[in-house]
């Protein structure tokens, strides 16, 4: 391999940048509408940038402190990358954030000439944040690996380890952005729907509704901002970790029978033009996303992601031959992004508005609200399932192919997580088309627009909703298969071949990994609660004491519903987010590191059933709310419509808080315990006790 093809991996992040930027200009070349549209819009605006100003405050603060710890451990070049994975990530949901901002009440006014005409925009919008994710990360990845690593070849992961910085701030944003903004929108969200149309009768997205600006707010920060930060804190970790893996690579020559060792920076690099790969697939499958007027939006959206995965395919193989590299690697790639595809087929069976369990599930709320959620939580059980199956098969298939043409079985599994999250492109943008269709809707009813307008922002709406219910299964999947290759790392640097089970240490990290996912969902869960039950005294009042205000002759403090939703939200992030940072640090210190090799495997095994099983059941209740909104069953104002509200009540912190959270967790418990591992041999409670 005479050729270094690692500089692809700049061009290709410019080349993501330069298509953002036209998505971007595509987006706002399009009217705006009305003054009242406009109006909505901004109040819209100006309530996400004063929360993200503050969440951006807090991570500023957080990532100085960490630096400086980085610096005293490690050296100022690793602490330099882990301020710039911060930033890179925080710009990434910035600037996403922003254009879907902008984005709403364009989409809107163009529901005025029909669904061919507002989805392009909606999903030009995600786009962008789609494009800014994987052109920012590839960049970070692509520029500091370039600059660190050593020319001379000696010190193989002397460029991972200072990626891996990159990797550790892309988690603290992650963590900061997805639990805060998920705690943030389920606030507005809950208040919004239990008093607005349960108790007052209000429609969707209603002006009268003090906290409808706070709900749509909440749609940006959660969904988009957060959303991004953790796609893009999962995307580095499973390159950072084939990287390290790949720096002490053995690999045996099949064709020789001899394990004879074969020294190759191809395995370090490959994962690097694998994400350069995945970012042009994102840009083709792109030209394969068209709406059309009497089509589901649902379908224009599969197909973009299809064809992504084709050319993600046809590209990846063309990697491996250009580098000369064992052809395992590309099976163990597909392995990978074959599981992403059952993921999002399950979750769309089980999420979609014109599937069967979305139906039952809105047919049953015709006997009220208790049955309405025993049979979306039943769904939501059943649709773990075929995800953690085809997570196995994923697993088992990298490993044995690996091992069988040669090459390290753990390197595949590795190689599989960064398959799956190769298309997080296209993944990322229609997730981010979730939102703001659901903004657009909200900008159509409280600026007075036609029902034919607001039944088209319904129908994209309802697509936003599976497809944001997709990429939360393949987030928590993916965060899955990343957390194994970190713990791969993880178990490299600490010189742990297995896990024996026979060992009290590794027993006791089982159970305490085990016991995190269910109880950072709960205090995210609690937090939330505790947000929104301030919510909904603060609208009672409101409706209370404001004269006019539901008769629509006097306009609500809409800004106060706003801060209650933003002080609450990253006061209540405290408790969550250090039991995420200290956990690993405490087990691993306490009790060695046999008992953090288990404790990660008990955190990431529980945390994707748990994260799986929130995604889905949440999904599925906002859709059978929905369907009954379009009609079915009573529709709205009906009891079967309260009965679903209130299912979708209980749905919005599994979906939207609880679970995307599960995701960052994973990855932050994995980074911390790679990051750290140096340390935790040395100084454990164990040794030092001479227990070991």
């Amino acid at each position: 391999m005479d050729v270094d093809w690692v500089f692809l991996t700049p061009i290709s992040a410019i080349v993501s940048i330069i298509v953002g930027g036209f998505l971007f200009y595509r987006v706002n070349s399009a009217p705006t509408g009305s003054e009242k549209a406009a109006k909505v819009s901004n109040a819209i605006r100006e309530g996400a940038n004063a929360y993200l100003k503050v969440l951006y405050t807090a991570l500023v603060v957080v990532a100085a402190i960490l630096a400086l710890v980085l610096v005293f451990l490690f050296n100022i070049w690793t602490a330099i990358a882990y301020v710039l994975g911060a930033m890179s990530s925080a710009l990434a949901g910035y600037f996403g954030m922003q254009v879907a901002l902008l984005a709403n009440a364009k989409s809107a006014t163009a529901a005025k000439e029909g669904l061919s005409k507002a989805f392009p925009i909606a999903f030009s919008a995600g786009g962008v944040m789609g494009m800014a994710v994987v052109g920012l990360a590839v960049l970070g990845m692509g520029v500091i690996y370039m600059i660190f690593r050593d020319p001379s070849g000696v010190d193989v992961l002397q460029g991972p380890n200072v990626v891996l910085g990159f990797s550790f701030g892309a988690t603290s944003f992650a963590l900061l952005a997805k639990a805060g903004g998920g705690i943030y929108t389920k606030t507005a969200d809950i208040g919004a729907d239990l008093v607005g149309k349960v108790e007052l009768g209000l429609p969707e997205d209603d002006p009268r509704n003090p906290a409808v600006i706070a709900d749509n707010v909440g749609d940006n920060v959660g969904d988009v901002a957060g959303m991004g930060g953790d796609i893009f804190d999962s995307y580095v970790a499973s390159v950072v970790s084939v990287m390290l893996l790949g720096g002490a690579l053995i690999i045996g020559d099949p064709n020789k029978g001899t394990p004879e060792a074969i020294y190759h920076i191809g395995y370090i690099t490959v994962p690097l033009l694998f994400a350069a790969a995945g970012v042009i697939a994102s840009v083709v499958g792109m030209f394969f996303v068209r709406g059309k007027e009497d089509e589901n939006p649902t379908k224009a959206l599969n197909m973009g992601t299809y064809a992504t995965c084709v050319a993600f395919a046809l590209l990846s193989l063309g990697i491996v031959f250009l580098l000369e590299l064992n052809i395992a690697v590309f099976w163990a790639n597909i392995a990978g992004l074959v599981a992403g595809i059952v993921i999002g087929l399950t979750t769309d069976y089980y999420t979609s508005i014109d599937q069967k369990a979305t139906r039952h599930t809105a047919e049953v709320s015709q006997t009220g609200t208790a049955l309405n959620i025993l049979t979306g939580y039943s769904y939501g059980l059943l649709s773990i399932a075929p995800s953690m199956l085809g997570m196995a098969a994923a697993t088992v298939i990298a490993f044995y192919v690996s091992e069988a043409l040669g090459m390290n079985g753990m390197y595949g599994i590795s190689i599989a997580a960064v398959g799956m999250l190769s298309i997080s492109g296209m993944v990322v943008s229609s997730d981010a088309y979730g939102p703001i269709v659901d903004n657009a809707q909200g900008v159509a009813e409280m600026s007075d627009m036609s029902e034919e307008v607001i039944k088209v922002c319904a129908q994209m709406d309802a697509a936003g909703n599976t497809a944001k219910a997709i990429t939360k299964g393949f987030a928590i999947c993916a965060a899955g298969l990343t957390s194994l290759a970190l713990f791969a790392a993880y178990a490299q640097t600490v010189q742990l071949p297995s896990l024996d089970l026979l060992n009290p240490m590794v027993i006791a990290g089982i159970f305490i990994g085990a016991i995190m996912p269910p109880l950072f969902s709960a205090m995210t869960i609690l937090s939330v609660g505790r947000n929104a039950n301030k919510m909904i005294l603060e609208i009672r009042r409101q409706v209370r004491e404001i004269p006019g205000l539901l008769a629509g002759t006097a306009d609500p403090d809409y800004a106060s519903c706003v801060s209650i939703a933003s002080r609450g939200a990253l006061w209540e992030l405290v408790k969550p987010g250090v039991l995420a940072f200290a956990s690993p640090l405490l087990v691993g210190f306490i009790l060695g590191p046999s008992a953090l090799g288990g404790f990660l495997a008990g955190a990431i095994f529980v945390g994707v059933v748990f994260g799986l099983l929130f995604a889905n059941a949440g999904g599925l209740w906002d859709n059978a709310k929905k369907y009954i909104e379009d009609g079915a069953f009573g529709g709205p104002g009906s009891e079967e419509h309260k009965a679903a509200v209130v299912g979708d009540t209980v749905g919005d912190p599994f979906k939207d808080t609880a679970g995307p959270s599960i995701n960052t967790l994973l990855t932050v418990v994995a980074l911390i315990a790679t990051v750290f591992a140096p340390f935790i041999v040395e100084y454990n409670l164990p040794r030092l006790l001479g227990w070991l």
